[in-house]
């Protein structure tokens, strides 16, 4: 096996862990590093990926899946996905480098935030909006509506941003395909991370009850950061 290959099945098994653990952190904690591998992981495959994850956990939490306010988030999520499609159109893999990095990091600092955001319609439609100009054009999502939904019981948060995840990937999808960023190379390049995305669910479900999620986070924003920087540095080379 290339050893590319095999690092970016690890980074997508450690990615799947993570938001199976914790409702989202897949391409937050992948994206950057799967771009030093090959720039052809980002965004399209990382996003087919997540939508795989996603309709796996909204399934096993369709009992907590409550649409109310998730239909703001879709009107939010159209126009912001569009616009991320505009943005791939018209930069080049260093600036995609450079954007993805500042995408993380922004996650970051958006997830250290001290103080409570209640999510109401305006809000669900606005975090909607970035979550597809971000989700669209760097694959990285799911900060914009965890940061609404992150106060809710674990079960509840894990099937709304897992809901949320399978219509808005299809949605980027969609605008990735005229981009250039979703063809059939992109399909085949994902084929060998779906496994591991479904090894990283299954550890995940084994043990997730005994692993402290608080940890989980500090360790995750860790590697963000890392790799967020990483992405930076070659953008700006």
């Amino acid at each position: 096996m290339d050893l590319g290959l095999f690092f970016a099945m690890f980074l997508i098994f450690i990615g799947s862990f993570v938001q199976s653990a914790i409702g989202f952190g897949l391409a937050i904690v992948t994206a950057p590093l799967l771009f030093l591998i090959s720039p052809n992981y980002v965004p399209g495959p990382i996003v087919i990926v997540g939508l795989f994850l996603s309709i796996i956990n909204a399934y096993k939490y369709k009992a907590n899946v409550s649409f109310r306010g998730l239909g703001y988030a879709f009107l939010g999520r159209i126009p912001g996905s569009l616009l991320g499609g505009l943005l791939l159109y018209y930069v080049d893999a260093k600036l995609l480098s450079l954007w993805i990095g500042v995408v993380v990091l922004l996650a970051v600092a958006i997830s250290l935030l001290p103080f409570r955001i209640e999510p109401n319609n305006s809000r669900m439609t606005i975090a909607g909006f970035f979550s597809g100009l971000f989700g669209t054009s760097s694959g990285i999502g799911g900060p914009p509506m965890a940061l609404l939904l992150q106060h809710q019981e674990a079960n509840l948060i894990r099937a709304n941003l897992s809901a949320f995840f399978v219509v808005s990937s299809v949605i980027s999808l969609a605008v990735q395909v005229p981009a250039g960023y979703m063809s059939l190379n992109h399909l085949y390049l994902t084929l060998p991370l779906l496994p591991a995305s479904v090894i990283g669910y299954l550890v995940a479900m084994k043990v997730v009850d005994r692993i402290d999620k608080g940890t989980i986070r500090k360790v995750s924003l860790v590697m963000c950061s890392v790799s967020g920087i990483a992405a930076i540095v070659l953008g700006v080379r």
